[in-house]
This record gives structure tokens, C-alpha cells and sequence, in this order.
């Protein structure tokens, strides 16, 4: 076997009997929520079922990490809702086309690498955020229903946390629709199905534009949700390629990922499907099973789309209250209980972060939103926090000598002007050594220049000593005194 053989095997199907064991494991799994989050986003099923095999087939060949399982997802559809109830699906589409150009513009620039930037308790406060988001999105569902919804919601969430302490042979959520679906059936219950939701695929999705018009308004009208549905989807799939890493010990490419999901994104939507991003739940199922290859996630794709076309009579008599009780699950799983107790005992700085980045989610109802503020406060108080480590100590007696240490920028430039007290020094020779002080941009080497300014003009011999390579060439480059 060659060497290039044996990285396609490792890559695409180191077992193939397992790969296609765990893609249609996780098929199992994607079906329930897709058409679950299809009517989050007020979207017929078709759209997100269709979008998920194209997603799943597409980003199997140009994905970053294999294994990982792409769809639409409930995240992506709490951002694109709004879009659809104010323009309509064609808008959607659009919307999708220009957050896949966002996000193979993020993969061709390598700036999967800012997700970095994006701290644990942003992290944290997305996804409870999201968890809080897919919960209140069933409330229209539950509000003013009658009794067999309520009763078929609750016996569902039965279903779905005890059959696993029996069996996880079947995915619970898949026997709660098959269970709850044929209750309904024998039973003639009052209950609204997905049909009533809207169209379920029977052919093959095909090819075409977004009827919209070509013009600067479109792009106005869809700009901030394509930002938002780009942001969104690269966070998760980020988050999900993390999870991924860490179960099997493998790395992945966060670029390829990127700019592969954006191009499942633009094909999507020009099959006329929703703009989706990795489904974390799924994704975890596929390898716990045992899917560690491209080709698990390419059966999920094609299984999923060969089920729904050969499966459609029965998937349009799904009780509606099959759903909103696997979103209900889907939520209570998302939340990051663990964080609740934390709160306290973390610092508070941390902690204020990931309140925050809830908040102005729930307030805006978006997650690009929330973790941008979570990210912008992160900085502040990181900057702050550095900041406050800047010292000052003071020594001598006819030459004053000053030692500097810490970080000196822009947040702490003025906080190293403000040690040097000139009615103290009184005119004495003085000494600035320093060595354990780091310059890193022209506020900080222009503070140390005022520092040296400001005491010759009070009639003091000012001397600078310990600059680092770095610092000095900054000097130089400014063509200050402060040397």
C-alpha cells in the first residue's frame, strides 16, 4: 500500500462498514432536528433537508475535519428567521450566497485563527444563549394549544431521557416521532402535523438563483443576516471541529474548514436550502459510533435525502409536539448547566463576560451579536487587567533611579506618565531603568519620551537604560529623545 493510499483510507474510510454504520447512525439523529429547525427559521422542511444533504456532501470533500457532521442547524436558524418573516425564503438564499462568500474569504485569508480570540466564557454564554433561544422559540407551539399537545409533548420528553437508560442502539428521538406519531394515528389526536408545516421533499433538490433583485437595496436588506449567518455558522463549526480534536486526538485544518463550509453554504443555497454550520450533537454521535472519516459524513448526506424521498407519507404525519419535544431536549442538553455553579466561583470579570454575552443575545435575538460584545468586553478587561500590571518603584538618593516593569501600551502609558512626579525629583540626575518593561507601540514609547521631555525641562539629566531591542528600534523608528 502507498503512502498516498494510506493517508486517502486514513482520511476518507479507515473502516468502511463503520463509517457507514455511524453516518447513518447520525442520519437518525439529524432528521428530527432539521425539520425541527426548519420551522424555527419559518421555512418548509424541504429547504432544510435539502441544504443538509448538500451541506453533508458538499463539505465532505472540502471540510477541514473529517467525521464532523454539517446541516442546518438550530443556531443558523434563529439568526435567518427575522430575514424570512420581513422578505421571504428567495431572500434566505441570497443571504446564504453572501455568508458563503464571507466564510471562503475567512478559510482563503486564514482567519479561522480569530477564533482564538473568542475566550471560554463567550463560548459559554453562546451556547446557553442559543439553548435559551431554540427554548422560546417552542413557546408559540405550547401557548394556547390544546391538551393532547401539551400531554404527546410531555410523553415525548418521557421517551427521549428514559429510553437511553434502557437501549442507545436506536436514537431516542427517533422512536419519540415513531411512538408519538402512531399515538396520534390510532388515537385521531387534535394535533397539528408537519404537514401542516409545510412542503417535504420528492425529487432531488435542483440548481437555481435566488429570485431577487440584483441591486444595492437586496444587498442592504441581507448584508447584516449574512454577516450574522457567517459568524454564526464559523463559531459553531469552530466549536464542534474543537470537540472533534479532542475525542479522536487528531488535528484539523480551521481554514479549509472555514472556506469549506462556506462552499457547502453557497451550494446550498443555490439548491434552495437554508445555510447551515457543524451540528455538535450529531457530530458527537457519528464518533462515538465510530465515524472517523470523510465518507460518515457523506453517507449522513445521502442517507438523509434517500429516507426522506422514500420515507415522505410518513414523516408529513410527525406530530408537531414530536418536534417541539426534541427541541425542548435539544435545548436542555445545549445549556451549560456546569456554568450556573461556576458563576460564582469563577473571577467576575469572567463571569460578567459570559452574562453579558447572553444578555445582549437574548435582547437581539442575535448570537453574532452576543459574542461580538463578548469578544469586544473580553479585550477590555484583558487590556485592563495587563494594564494594572505596570510598576513603578522609585530608589537613590542624589541620582533617582525609576524601575519600570510590566506591560507599557496604550491602556498603560498613562499610568507610567503619572508615576514620574517632577516636584519630586527637583531637579536631581535621574535613572530610568527599563529592563523589565516591555514597549509595544508608539502610545507607550511617545509616554516614555513625554516622561524624559518633561523632566529636562525641569532641569534633571535624564538617562534610559534597559531597552529591549524591540523597544529601542520603536525609538528609533519615532526619532524621540527617550534613548
Amino acid at each position: 500500500m502507498t503512502q498516498e493510499h494510506s493517508r486517502w483510507r486514513t482520511e476518507w474510510c479507515p473502516s468502511i462498514p463503520r463509517e457507514l454504520m455511524a453516518g447513518a447512525v447520525a442520519t437518525f439523529a439529524l432528521i428530527p432536528e432539521v425539520i425541527a429547525f426548519s420551522f424555527v427559521a419559518g421555512v418548509d422542511p424541504a429547504v432544510g433537508l435539502f441544504a443538509s444533504f448538500v451541506i453533508s456532501l458538499v463539505i465532505a470533500f472540502t471540510g477541514g475535519r473529517p467525521a464532523m457532521v454539517s446541516a442546518a442547524a438550530g443556531s443558523v436558524a434563529l439568526v435567518a428567521a427575522p430575514l424570512v418573516q420581513a422578505h421571504g425564503v428567495h431572500y434566505l438564499f441570497a443571504a446564504g450566497v453572501l455568508a458563503g462568500l464571507v466564510q471562503i474569504l475567512f478559510g482563503v485569508l486564514r482567519l479561522g485563527v480569530l477564533m482564538r480570540f473568542v475566550s471560554t466564557s463567550v463560548r459559554t454564554g453562546f451556547v446557553n444563549a442559543l439553548a435559551v433561544l431554540i427554548f422560546s422559540a417552542q413557546m408559540p407551539h405550547l401557548v394556547g394549544a390544546n391538551v393532547a399537545t401539551w400531554a404527546m409533548v410531555g410523553v415525548g420528553l418521557v421517551v427521549i431521557y428514559l429510553l437511553p437508560r434502557l437501549t442507545t442502539a436506536v436514537p431516542s428521538p427517533l422512536v419519540c416521532i415513531v411512538l408519538l406519531s402512531i399515538a396520534a394515528h390510532v388515537f385521531g389526536l387534535p394535533l397539528k402535523t408537519v404537514a401542516d408545516l409545510g412542503l417535504l421533499p420528492d425529487a432531488l433538490p435542483s440548481f437555481a438563483l435566488p429570485q431577487v433583485p440584483f441591486s444595492l437595496e437586496t444587498l442592504r436588506l441581507i448584508a447584516l443576516p449574512a454577516l450574522a449567518i457567517a459568524m454564526v455558522g464559523l463559531l459553531e463549526s469552530m466549536m464542534t471541529a474543537s470537540v472533534v480534536d479532542d475525542l479522536t486526538d487528531t488535528p484539523s485544518s480551521k481554514s479549509r474548514e472555514c472556506a469549506g463550509l462556506g462552499m457547502a453554504n453557497l451550494a446550498a443555497s443555490f439548491f434552495g436550502g437554508i445555510a447551515g454550520c457543524g451540528m455538535i450533537g450529531q457530530t458527537v454521535s457519528n464518533v462515538r459510533y465510530g465515524g472517523r472519516g470523510r465518507l460518515s459524513t457523506l453517507f449522513a448526506g445521502v442517507f438523509l435525502l434517500i429516507l426522506m424521498v422514500l420515507l415522505k407519507p410518513w414523516v408529513s404525519q410527525v406530530p408537531v409536539a414530536a418536534l417541539v419535544a426534541i427541541m425542548v431536549m435539544v435545548s436542555v442538553s445545549t445549556f451549560d448547566w456546569g456554568s450556573l455553579r461556576t458563576l460564582v466561583r469563577h473571577p467576575k470579570l469572567s463571569s460578567a463576560v459570559m452574562l453579558v454575552t447572553v444578555v445582549v443575545t437574548l435582547l437581539t435575538h442575535n448570537l453574532a451579536a452576543g459574542v461580538a460584545v463578548g469578544v469586544l468586553l473580553s479585550g477590555v478587561f484583558f487590556t485592563f487587567k495587563v494594564a494594572q500590571l505596570l510598576k513603578v518603584t522609585v530608589s537613590g538618593q542624589e541620582v533617582l533611579t525609576y524601575g519600570v516593569s510590566g506591560q507599557v501600551f496604550f491602556a498603560s502609558a498613562d499610568m507610567l506618565v503619572d508615576a514620574f512626579d517632577v516636584r519630586e525629583v527637583d531637579g536631581r540626575a535621574v535613572q530610568i531603568d527599563v529592563s523589565g518593561a516591555h514597549f509595544w507601540d508608539i502610545t507607550a514609547v511617545a509616554a516614555l519620551d513625554k516622561v524624559c521631555q518633561r523632566l529636562r525641562k525641569h532641569g534633571s539629566s535624564v538617562e534610559v537604560l534597559g531597552l529591549n531591542p524591540h523597544s529601542q528600534a520603536l525609538v528609533a523608528r519615532l526619532d524621540l529623545d527617550a534613548g
